[in-house]
């Protein structure tokens, strides 16, 4: 936590983060994502209630590889995965 718009890159210019974990009503639930190794693209499920900033690692559902993920909600619910 505690990072700013800079540290998230382009897609987030001008938009603030919250302290905090609240994030908006109808925070994104699901987002499309390529896999790193074998390039399938699935849709993988978020936890809007795990926090505004969350790093964890999933495995591809084609390939089982880990994924080391990262998921960073704005203040109106979307998604940056």
């Amino acid at each position: 936590m505690g990072e700013s718009d800079d540290d998230l890159g382009p897609d987030w210019e001008g938009e603030e983060l919250v302290d905090g974990d609240e994030i908006a009503g109808g925070a994104q639930e699901e987002a499309e994502v390529s896999c790193p190794y074998c390039g399938e693209v699935s849709v993988m499920g978020l936890d809007p209630g795990g926090g505004r900033i969350q790093e964890y690692v999933e495995d591809c559902p084609v390939c089982c590889r880990p994924w080391q993920v990262r998921v960073h909600y704005r203040e109106a619910g979307a998604a940056e995965v």
